[in-house]
Protein backbone atom coordinates (compact mmCIF):
# COMPACT_ATOMS: atom_id res chain seq x y z
CA UNK A 1 0.00 0.00 0.00
CA UNK A 2 1.53 3.34 -1.08
CA UNK A 3 0.62 6.69 0.45
CA UNK A 4 2.73 9.80 -0.10
CA UNK A 5 6.38 9.35 0.84
CA UNK A 6 6.50 5.74 1.95
CA UNK A 7 5.29 2.25 1.14
CA UNK A 8 3.67 -0.21 3.52
CA UNK A 9 4.11 -3.88 2.75
CA UNK A 10 2.71 -7.03 4.30
CA UNK A 11 -0.46 -5.23 5.36
CA UNK A 12 -3.35 -7.51 6.25
CA UNK A 13 -6.67 -6.97 4.55
CA UNK A 14 -9.79 -5.69 6.28
CA UNK A 15 -10.88 -9.19 7.29
CA UNK A 16 -8.12 -9.21 9.90
CA UNK A 17 -10.16 -6.68 11.88
CA UNK A 18 -12.61 -9.47 12.74
CA UNK A 19 -9.97 -11.22 14.87
CA UNK A 20 -8.26 -8.20 16.42
CA UNK A 21 -8.42 -7.60 20.17
CA UNK A 22 -7.54 -3.95 19.59
CA UNK A 23 -8.57 -2.15 16.42
CA UNK A 24 -6.73 1.11 15.69
CA UNK A 25 -8.41 3.59 13.37
CA UNK A 26 -5.73 5.94 12.00
CA UNK A 27 -5.74 9.58 11.04
CA UNK A 28 -7.55 10.56 7.83
CA UNK A 29 -7.01 13.81 5.90
CA UNK A 30 -10.40 13.78 4.18
CA UNK A 31 -12.79 14.06 7.13
CA UNK A 32 -15.61 15.26 4.87
CA UNK A 33 -15.50 12.16 2.68
CA UNK A 34 -17.53 9.24 4.11
CA UNK A 35 -15.65 6.02 4.79
CA UNK A 36 -16.36 2.91 2.79
CA UNK A 37 -19.31 0.90 4.17
CA UNK A 38 -17.01 -2.12 4.53
CA UNK A 39 -14.73 -0.16 6.87
CA UNK A 40 -17.62 1.09 8.99
CA UNK A 41 -19.09 -2.41 9.17
CA UNK A 42 -15.74 -3.79 10.34
CA UNK A 43 -15.62 -1.18 13.11
CA UNK A 44 -19.18 -2.03 14.19
CA UNK A 45 -18.47 -5.77 14.24
CA UNK A 46 -15.32 -5.26 16.30
CA UNK A 47 -17.20 -3.11 18.79
CA UNK A 48 -20.08 -5.58 19.02
CA UNK A 49 -17.77 -8.46 19.95
CA UNK A 50 -15.97 -6.41 22.63
CA UNK A 51 -12.76 -5.41 20.87
CA UNK A 52 -10.97 -2.28 22.07
CA UNK A 53 -11.24 0.58 19.58
CA UNK A 54 -8.62 3.33 19.34
CA UNK A 55 -9.01 6.38 17.14
CA UNK A 56 -5.99 8.59 16.44
CA UNK A 57 -6.68 12.23 15.66
CA UNK A 58 -9.29 12.43 12.86
CA UNK A 59 -9.84 8.69 13.19
CA UNK A 60 -12.55 9.75 15.64
CA UNK A 61 -14.61 10.76 12.59
CA UNK A 62 -14.53 7.15 11.37
CA UNK A 63 -15.61 5.82 14.77
CA UNK A 64 -18.41 8.38 14.91
CA UNK A 65 -19.54 7.51 11.38
CA UNK A 66 -19.77 3.88 12.48
CA UNK A 67 -22.10 4.97 15.28
CA UNK A 68 -20.02 3.49 18.09
CA UNK A 69 -19.39 6.87 19.71
CA UNK A 70 -23.04 7.85 20.18
CA UNK A 71 -23.48 9.01 23.76
CA UNK A 72 -19.78 8.42 24.45
CA UNK A 73 -16.88 10.73 25.31
CA UNK A 74 -14.29 11.37 22.61
CA UNK A 75 -11.35 13.61 21.73
CA UNK A 76 -10.53 15.24 18.40
CA UNK A 77 -8.10 17.85 17.20
CA UNK A 78 -9.20 21.39 18.07
CA UNK A 79 -9.15 22.38 14.37
CA UNK A 80 -11.94 19.91 13.62
CA UNK A 81 -13.99 20.45 16.77
CA UNK A 82 -16.74 22.57 15.18
CA UNK A 83 -17.04 20.27 12.17
CA UNK A 84 -17.15 17.20 14.39
CA UNK A 85 -19.86 18.62 16.65
CA UNK A 86 -21.96 19.67 13.67
CA UNK A 87 -21.84 16.21 12.11
CA UNK A 88 -22.04 14.12 15.27
CA UNK A 89 -24.08 16.00 17.89
CA UNK A 90 -24.75 12.82 19.89
CA UNK A 91 -21.04 12.37 20.67
CA UNK A 92 -19.74 14.05 23.84
CA UNK A 93 -16.71 15.71 22.27
CA UNK A 94 -13.99 16.91 24.66
CA UNK A 95 -12.08 19.06 22.22
CA UNK A 96 -9.62 20.61 24.66
CA UNK A 97 -7.94 17.45 26.04
CA UNK A 98 -5.08 15.32 24.73
CA UNK A 99 -6.95 12.03 24.74
CA UNK A 100 -10.00 10.31 26.19
CA UNK A 101 -10.03 6.83 27.68
CA UNK A 102 -13.69 5.82 27.74
CA UNK A 103 -13.10 2.18 28.57
CA UNK A 104 -13.34 0.15 25.38
CA UNK A 105 -13.07 3.20 23.10
CA UNK A 106 -10.07 5.53 23.26
CA UNK A 107 -9.44 8.59 21.13
CA UNK A 108 -6.50 10.99 20.77
CA UNK A 109 -6.56 14.61 19.66
CA UNK A 110 -3.54 14.80 17.33
CA UNK A 111 -0.21 13.32 16.27
CA UNK A 112 1.65 14.03 19.52
CA UNK A 113 -1.46 13.15 21.54
CA UNK A 114 -1.54 9.81 19.71
CA UNK A 115 1.86 9.07 21.25
CA UNK A 116 0.49 10.06 24.65
CA UNK A 117 -2.45 7.71 24.16
CA UNK A 118 -0.20 4.97 22.83
CA UNK A 119 1.99 5.15 25.94
CA UNK A 120 -1.15 5.21 28.09
CA UNK A 121 -2.29 1.96 26.45
CA UNK A 122 1.17 0.39 26.87
CA UNK A 123 1.13 1.42 30.54
CA UNK A 124 -2.30 -0.12 31.08
CA UNK A 125 -1.44 -3.33 29.23
CA UNK A 126 2.16 -3.88 30.30
CA UNK A 127 2.88 -1.62 33.29
CA UNK A 128 4.84 1.56 33.97
CA UNK A 129 8.27 -0.09 33.59
CA UNK A 130 7.62 -1.09 29.99
CA UNK A 131 5.93 2.23 29.17
CA UNK A 132 8.92 4.14 30.51
CA UNK A 133 11.26 2.04 28.41
CA UNK A 134 9.20 2.74 25.29
CA UNK A 135 9.09 6.46 26.06
CA UNK A 136 12.87 6.56 26.39
CA UNK A 137 13.23 4.90 22.99
CA UNK A 138 10.85 7.49 21.54
CA UNK A 139 12.57 10.35 23.39
CA UNK A 140 9.09 11.34 24.51
CA UNK A 141 7.57 12.34 27.84
CA UNK A 142 6.71 9.17 29.73
CA UNK A 143 3.49 10.43 31.25
CA UNK A 144 1.11 13.19 30.27
CA UNK A 145 -2.38 13.07 31.67
CA UNK A 146 -4.99 12.75 28.94
CA UNK A 147 -7.03 15.46 30.62
CA UNK A 148 -4.41 18.09 29.90
CA UNK A 149 -5.51 20.79 27.54
CA UNK A 150 -4.56 20.93 23.88
CA UNK A 151 -2.32 23.95 23.53
CA UNK A 152 -3.03 25.76 20.30
CA UNK A 153 0.08 27.91 20.68
CA UNK A 154 3.16 26.32 22.23
CA UNK A 155 6.04 28.81 21.76
CA UNK A 156 9.61 27.59 21.91
CA UNK A 157 11.79 28.86 24.77
CA UNK A 158 13.55 32.13 23.93
CA UNK A 159 16.94 31.01 25.24
CA UNK A 160 18.62 27.58 25.02
CA UNK A 161 19.75 27.79 28.66
CA UNK A 162 16.11 27.80 29.78
CA UNK A 163 15.96 24.01 29.42
CA UNK A 164 14.07 22.33 32.22
CA UNK A 165 16.27 19.23 32.08
CA UNK A 166 18.44 20.07 35.13
CA UNK A 167 15.53 20.82 37.44
CA UNK A 168 13.59 17.79 36.19
CA UNK A 169 16.53 15.49 36.90
CA UNK A 170 16.96 17.08 40.33
CA UNK A 171 13.27 16.59 41.18
CA UNK A 172 13.21 12.98 39.93
CA UNK A 173 15.88 12.09 42.49
CA UNK A 174 13.77 13.58 45.30
CA UNK A 175 10.24 12.42 44.56
CA UNK A 176 9.88 11.03 48.07
CA UNK A 177 10.56 14.46 49.55
CA UNK A 178 7.82 17.05 50.19
CA UNK A 179 8.57 18.93 46.97
CA UNK A 180 6.37 21.84 45.98
CA UNK A 181 6.29 23.98 42.86
CA UNK A 182 8.09 26.69 44.83
CA UNK A 183 10.96 24.25 45.47
CA UNK A 184 11.31 23.55 41.75
CA UNK A 185 11.23 27.28 41.02
CA UNK A 186 13.90 27.95 43.63
CA UNK A 187 16.10 25.21 42.18
CA UNK A 188 15.67 26.68 38.69
CA UNK A 189 16.38 30.17 40.10
CA UNK A 190 13.17 31.60 38.65
CA UNK A 191 9.83 32.73 39.98
CA UNK A 192 6.96 30.19 40.19
CA UNK A 193 5.19 32.13 37.42
CA UNK A 194 8.22 31.88 35.12
CA UNK A 195 8.60 28.17 35.90
CA UNK A 196 4.94 27.65 35.07
CA UNK A 197 5.40 29.38 31.70
CA UNK A 198 8.43 27.26 30.88
CA UNK A 199 6.62 24.03 31.75
CA UNK A 200 3.73 25.06 29.51
CA UNK A 201 6.07 25.95 26.66
CA UNK A 202 8.47 23.00 26.89
CA UNK A 203 6.35 20.16 28.29
CA UNK A 204 2.77 21.25 27.63
CA UNK A 205 1.78 20.78 31.25
CA UNK A 206 2.04 22.41 34.66
CA UNK A 207 4.79 21.81 37.23
CA UNK A 208 2.30 20.24 39.66
CA UNK A 209 0.81 17.92 37.03
CA UNK A 210 4.30 16.82 35.94
CA UNK A 211 5.34 16.19 39.54
CA UNK A 212 2.21 14.16 40.25
CA UNK A 213 2.68 12.11 37.08
CA UNK A 214 6.30 11.33 37.94
CA UNK A 215 5.33 10.27 41.45
CA UNK A 216 2.59 8.02 40.18
CA UNK A 217 4.96 6.44 37.67
CA UNK A 218 7.42 5.77 40.51
CA UNK A 219 4.64 4.22 42.61
CA UNK A 220 3.76 1.91 39.72
CA UNK A 221 7.40 0.84 39.36
CA UNK A 222 7.64 0.09 43.09
CA UNK A 223 4.54 -2.12 42.91
CA UNK A 224 5.86 -3.88 39.80
CA UNK A 225 9.08 -4.64 41.66
CA UNK A 226 7.22 -6.35 44.47
CA UNK A 227 6.39 -3.75 47.11
CA UNK A 228 2.95 -4.66 48.45
CA UNK A 229 2.78 -2.23 51.39
CA UNK A 230 0.83 0.57 49.77
CA UNK A 231 1.39 3.04 52.60
CA UNK A 232 5.13 2.58 52.02
CA UNK A 233 4.67 2.90 48.25
CA UNK A 234 2.78 6.16 48.79
CA UNK A 235 5.47 7.56 51.09
CA UNK A 236 8.42 6.52 48.91
CA UNK A 237 6.81 8.02 45.81
CA UNK A 238 5.83 11.24 47.53
CA UNK A 239 2.09 10.64 47.23
CA UNK A 240 1.62 10.74 50.98
CA UNK A 241 -1.06 8.21 51.86
CA UNK A 242 -2.41 4.96 50.52
CA UNK A 243 -5.76 6.67 50.02
CA UNK A 244 -4.18 9.30 47.77
CA UNK A 245 -2.28 6.58 45.91
CA UNK A 246 -5.52 4.68 45.38
CA UNK A 247 -7.36 7.76 44.08
CA UNK A 248 -4.63 8.76 41.63
CA UNK A 249 -3.97 5.24 40.38
CA UNK A 250 -7.64 4.58 39.74
CA UNK A 251 -7.92 7.89 37.91
CA UNK A 252 -4.84 7.38 35.74
CA UNK A 253 -4.77 3.60 35.18
CA UNK A 254 -8.39 2.68 35.75
CA UNK A 255 -7.55 0.10 38.42
CA UNK A 256 -6.70 0.03 42.13
CA UNK A 257 -3.18 -0.56 43.51
CA UNK A 258 -4.21 -4.10 44.52
CA UNK A 259 -5.44 -4.86 41.02
CA UNK A 260 -2.31 -3.28 39.55
CA UNK A 261 -0.17 -5.53 41.74
CA UNK A 262 -2.05 -8.65 40.60
CA UNK A 263 -1.65 -7.63 36.99
CA UNK A 264 1.91 -6.30 36.93
CA UNK A 265 3.59 -7.49 40.14
CA UNK A 266 6.36 -10.12 40.17
CA UNK A 267 3.88 -12.95 40.74
CA UNK A 268 2.11 -12.03 37.49
CA UNK A 269 5.17 -12.68 35.33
Amino acid sequence: MRDGFFTLTGVADLEAADAADTLIVPNRPDTDVPRRPAVLDAVRRAHARGARLIGFCSGAFTLAEAGVLDGRRAAAHWQWADSFRARFPSVRLEADVLFVDDGDILTAAGSAAALDLGLHVVRRDHGAEVANSVSRRLVFAAHRDGGQRQFVERPMPDLPDESLAPVLAWAQERLDSPLAVSDLAMRAAVSPATLHRRFRAQLGTTPLAWLTGERLALACRLIERGESRFELVARRSGLGTAANLRTLMRRETGITPSAYKRRFGPEAT
